[in-house]
């Protein structure tokens, strides 16, 4: 891609971000009362929907911290996830990101002293945390500008005329990657801007660009190639 075509492709994007922006305000995500809690949040968010999340949560009441976690049975903290499905599994892997997060000392200081992407090959490393997994712990609990691509990523960049350097194929895994590069490589490197546009295509997903478009009222319209 020539230098006029990135220019023209972080345009696009921050034409893009602006009108979400514009329509959806400050997305004010991830909700959380510490950084630990993001990354619980990461774990028991997979395969769910974000309201069985808040219920498993819920169910920690004041208790939950990296301590607590890491001196339950696995049947006991099973059963306080089990709103989240996949709790057996869910619960090993909350575990082994607790025991990750420990070798820091649960500082998020000396975390974020360390180059991204070690803290990113490490995570990924860990049963139970993918991509999206650990690019959302990357950013929303440490504050890395690692930009976070999910379903509702993908969906959008299928329907809008973004010039990917190729297209997008079947294979999700590939897909992850280019979209991922696609962000980072046009837009400016910073935490919040990531934060603030995932968070922004999640809500514009809900509301308008769902597996059946609801076009009426969207910010994208004038812009979108979809197929209804």
């Amino acid at each position: 891609m020539t230098r006029s075509g990135q220019g023209g492709a972080q345009a696009l994007l921050l034409e893009i971000y602006g009108r979400l922006r514009a329509a959806h305000g400050d997305p004010r995500w991830w909700p959380a009362n510490s950084p630990y809690e993001v990354m619980v949040g990461a774990i028991l968010t997979q395969n769910t929907a974000w309201g069985n999340v808040e219920k498993a949560i819920a169910n920690f009441a004041d208790r939950l911290s990296e301590e607590f976690v890491l001196g339950l049975d696995h049947q006991v903290l099973a059963e306080i996830i089990r709103p989240s499905g996949f709790y057996s599994q869910k619960a090993q892997y909350l575990q082994t990101v607790t025991r990750w997060y420990g070798k820091y000392g649960y500082r998020v200081d000396t975390v974020r002293s360390l180059p991204m992407a070690q803290i990113r090959e490490e995570l990924l490393a860990l049963r139970g945390v993918g991509k999206e997994t650990a690019d959302a712990i990357l950013l929303y609990a440490f504050d890395f500008p690692s930009f976070v691509v999910d379903a509702y990523t993908v969906r959008l960049v299928e329907r809008l005329p973004l010039p990917m350097p190729s297209p997008l194929t079947k294979q999700s895994g590939k897909n992850y990657d280019a979209i991922k590069t696609f962000f980072e490589l046009h837009l400016p490197s910073d935490a919040k801007l990531f934060n603030e546009y995932h968070a922004l295509i999640v809500l514009h997903a809900k509301a308008h660009c769902r597996k059946r478009p609801q076009c009426s009222g969207c910010p994208l319209e004038s812009m979108c190639e979809k197929n209804v």
